[in-house]
């Protein structure tokens, strides 16, 4: 089974230069980037199920055991995001394709789109197999080559400027992960993460702390956790409806899982969970903010999953199994519902021609399929009974409540007061654009138009409503019977992940996996070799 791990990687690489192969011949290119995808998929299922029964998988690249090799290490974990990855990209990557039919390349040009959007994939997968930091610096640099290339797809102004913004930033992050990695060779002689954490205790609490901040604000901007979220709510609604979706449900994650990484095996024994408890409640109550006052769906969705980034900042910070088990179910279940919002928006724009809700009313009765689609996650998002969203937050809470720092009591309620306002936005979009009567939209579109041409030089914006192809309703459909299935195998679902937390409980544990034969940082010299 450990030959398995590197095709992750592999295989979307070379459905990547398949694609680029293929040349403009739309039909081949869909083929091998979609059966790259299948491959990766039936292959993380595997894995996880290998993972779960018999323990973790280390391989040595090229034969060279730790620390001198690159090590690529799946556990629980890792196979899980893994799995659910693999299933987002493979289900954006069909309604893009439907997409593309409808309209043409003009929003996603197959020639650039499918190899670019392979090699995101590629980035993706490597970042939750790396076993060394500069791996994952690795991973975050194709991620970021590619998500600029998607996200300024069709070369429009607002989609130029957004993605300076987002590559600005995302350099700024990536700056401050080679710094600390440049910092941590030099003073330990290594970059592979099991290594680092054996020799961590050589350096003095402050160098030790400033390597922890270093980290945690790289990986925090790529997360987007408060203060460093500032960017998102504008980068992401500019892009292509398929491209958001990816952008949304994924990238964030790869940061969140960086994080969870760097606390429970780096510095485990580094006690910041008060800093990091408040970061996760301003995360919470200033992004469900911000999502209340936005009128555009993509801005406000794109507040709610900075907010509900909190959440699983706030487990993360618990610091205890319990809490890092429903975090990882947690990611489980933003990843799904997140991406399936952002795709039912992009339908909503195909048939409302806007995704203001002031300019959107009457969906409910001309567009019954996508009030579904658009419902069941909204539903799912905002927490209610029995869906994974309240399985999800309630397990955090349950955790929460165990220990007895006052704080978490303040998260506890920060978190309600984030469900209920998700729920209550959502329930406006809901109001607004579905539930509405259509004349009452056109009575404030025929104002709206008084307004703009007595006004000097005014015009009235138009609209376009375009039909929503089998493959795109069917991706988005995919994607909310999957969020659904979530609830109904939340059992089993829960159990590895609550495995997944113990596992990440005992840095040990991860350690032990890269040197089989080290029970303690003693066994360890300084030239990584065994005493």
């Amino acid at each position: 089974m450990t030959a398995l791990v590197p095709l992750v990687v592999i295989l979307p690489l070379l459905g990547a230069a398949g694609a680029l192969i293929a040349g403009r011949r739309r039909r081949l290119q869909v083929m091998v980037t979609i059966a790259a995808l299948v491959a990766v998929l039936v292959v993380s299922v595997f894995l996880l199920i290998e993972v779960d029964a018999q323990g973790a998988l280390v391989m040595a690249v090229g034969g060279w055991d730790a620390p001198f090799g690159i090590s690529l290490v799946v556990d629980r974990l890792s196979a899980l995001m893994l799995i659910v990855s693999a299933a987002v990209l493979l289900a954006v990557l069909i309604f893009s394709v439907g997409q593309g039919m409808a309209d043409g390349d003009d929003e996603t040009p197959v020639s650039i789109y499918h190899p670019t959007y392979m090699v995101l994939a590629a980035g993706v997968f490597n970042a939750f197999i790396a076993g060394d930091l500069f791996n994952l610096y690795v991973g975050f640099e194709i991620l970021l080559v590619a998500s600029y290339v998607l996200l300024t797809l069709g070369g429009t102004g607002a989609r130029i400027r957004a993605g300076v913004t987002y590559i600005v930033v995302s350099l700024v992050s990536s700056l401050l992960f080679l710094a600390a990695i440049a910092v941590i060779y030099g003073a330990l002689g290594t970059v592979n993460i099991a290594h680092i954490s054996l020799r961590m205790a050589e350096l003095s609490p402050d160098i030790q702390m400033i390597l922890h901040i270093m980290l945690l604000i790289a990986f925090g901007i790529k997360a987007a956790v408060f203060p460093l979220s500032f960017w998102l709510p504008d980068s992401y609604p500019t892009a292509p409806a398929p491209v958001t979706a990816v952008f949304a449900g994924l990238l964030t994650k790869v940061g969140v899982y960086a994080i969870i990484r760097t606390e429970t095996v780096l510095f485990a024994e580094s006690d910041i969970n008060t800093a990091l408890m408040v970061v996760a409640l301003l995360t919470m109550v200033v992004g469900i903010l911000g999502a209340v006052a936005q009128a555009d769906i993509k801005r406000l969705l794109s507040f709610t999953l900075v907010s509900h980034i909190g959440y699983m900042i706030f487990g993360i910070a618990m610091g205890t199994v319990a809490g890092l088990g429903a975090t990882i179910f947690y990611i489980v279940h933003h990843i799904i519902v997140q991406t399936t919002l952002f795709l039912a928006t992009g339908l909503i724009e195909r048939h409302g021609g806007s995704t203001s809700i002031n300019r959107l009313g009457g969906l409910l009765k001309s567009a019954p399929i996508i009030a579904v689609l658009f419902f069941i996650p909204a539903l799912n998002l905002g927490g209610i009974p029995p869906f994974s969203g309240f399985i999800g937050k309630l397990a955090l809470f349950t955790a929460g409540a165990q220990e007895p720092n006052p704080l978490i009591w303040v998260l506890i309620g920060a978190g309600v007061l984030t469900s209920l306002l998700t729920l209550y936005a959502l329930a406006r979009v809901w109001n607004m654009a579905f539930w509405r009567p259509q004349s009452e939209v056109e009575t404030y579109e025929s104002s709206l138009l008084t307004e703009l041409t007595e006004a000097p030089g005014g015009s009235a914006p138009q609209q376009e409503s375009r039909n929503s192809p089998r493959l795109m309703t069917g991706s988005t459909a995919a994607l909310v019977a999957l969020s659904v299935a979530l609830t109904v195998f939340a059992g089993p679902l829960y159990a590895i992940s609550s495995r997944a937390g113990e596992n990440l409980g005992n840095p040990l544990t991860y350690t032990n996996l890269v040197f089989p034969d080290v029970e303690d940082e003693s066994e360890v010299d300084v030239r990584g070799e065994d005493r």
